[in-house]
């Protein structure tokens, strides 16, 4: 990437959150921004690429986005929010992360890698928000690339929409410090984290540890964000059945109720000698994750080959509650916030009249300022 693009970056950010922020010795400011916390020194960036110390001050990257479209939320995956409803989706640039099978990785590995390019469209929080507000969105969620290292930004655009009771959330790797937890917590509601292996050394060859991912799990549970996790199988790197025993005892252990989606990978970035992710994997996974006891077990990015594996099932009679078809909503029984047919409460954040399917046809839709 260019030094005019870094530049033209730079000019557009704003002072980071006192929260996110401490002064060390002289210069030297911590971010706390990521389970990083980085230490950085004067006229240096922190491991992000997008956080950086000017003349002792943190900035950090402010309006603009590089991503904003109208998402059915399902894609986020939401399954257990707002079902059938859409979302207005906004993404920055850069990762804390890099993972070498990223899907996103043209705008998460901006300044990292030359190949990356993806440009920003400059503009204020209202504008955003406005957005989401004409298009009826009642969710807002901060995604596409790691919204912990944009959350100063983020939380600009989500006290606002708050003002129009839009519920918010983040689409994160969970690589997450305590104090950025708190900061987002009078805003966010739904907290979607990434949780890619059980193995430490293999988070480490990503770019974090799995003590800060899983410390992040319990600690947004305990704070009452509403949590699905998210694991991508990847064949050869965490399909293990052992691997996948362990992730969902972990799950279920932190709580029964938390959604775990186990999805399909394709080869993409820099890990394509691997084969797509087969149903028998997936199966493999859900098994595991209804062994260990979790309510709620979903298998993703193969819709149509996964059979009922899509759908909401109530854990006390069974009954279907949601049907789905990949981003799709077919059928919402749901009763407010409860089963239909023997009134127990089902986890999530529902709408006491929710759409009975998609309104849409589940797709994404482009949006520009």
């Amino acid at each position: 990437m260019s030094t005019s693009f870094k530049e033209l970056l730079e000019k557009h950010t704003i002072l980071a959150a006192p929260a996110l922020t401490h002064q060390e010795e002289g210069d030297t400011v911590r971010c706390l921004a990521c389970g990083h916390r980085c230490l950085i020194r004067a006229g240096r960036t922190g491991i992000c690429k997008v956080r950086f110390n000017q003349d002792g001050e943190l900035r950090v990257p402010g309006g603009y986005v590089a991503g904003l479209q109208i998402d059915p939320i399902e894609k986020k995956p939401f399954f257990h929010a707002y079902p059938g409803r859409e979302a207005l989706s906004f993404g920055m640039l850069g990762c804390d992360l890099h993972c070498s099978y990223c899907q996103n990785w043209v705008s998460s590995q901006v300044l990292r890698d030359e190949r990356a390019i993806a440009y920003p469209h400059f503009c204020d929080a209202h504008q955003i928000v406005d957005m989401a507000v004409h298009h009826e969105s009642p969710v807002m969620v901060s995604t596409y690339n790691e919204p912990l290292i944009t959350s100063d930004w983020a939380m600009k655009i989500f006290t606002l929409a708050r003002e129009h009771n839009i519920v918010c959330g983040f689409v994160s790797n969970g690589n997450a410090s305590p104090e950025v937890l708190d900061y987002l917590r009078p805003c966010v509601r739904l907290y979607k984290v990434d949780l890619k292996t059980f193995n430490d050394a293999n988070y480490r060859h990503l770019g974090c540890t799995l003590k800060t991912v899983v410390d992040t799990i319990q600690r947004l549970n305990t704070m009452g964000f509403w949590v699905e996790i998210v694991t991508l199988i990847v064949p050869g790197f965490n399909d293990d059945p052992k691997e996948l025993q362990d992730i969902a005892q972990f799950i279920a252990s932190v709580s029964p109720n938390i959604p775990w989606h186990v999805t399909a990978f394709h080869p993409d970035y820099k890990m394509t000698d691997r084969p797509r992710t087969r149903v028998l994997e997936l199966d493999r996974a859900y098994d595991a994750g209804k062994d260990a006891g979790l309510h709620f077990v979903y298998q993703g990015n193969l819709s149509g080959s996964v059979g009922d594996r899509e759908n909401t099932y109530c854990p006390n009679c069974h009954a279907l509650l949601i049907a789905r078809h990949g981003f799709y909503v077919l059928e919402n029984r749901m009763k407010g916030n409860t089963c239909p047919d023997c009134s127990a409460t089902i986890p999530g954040v529902w709408e006491p009249n929710p759409p009975r399917r998609s309104p849409g046809n589940g797709m994404p839709r482009p949006i520009t300022l």
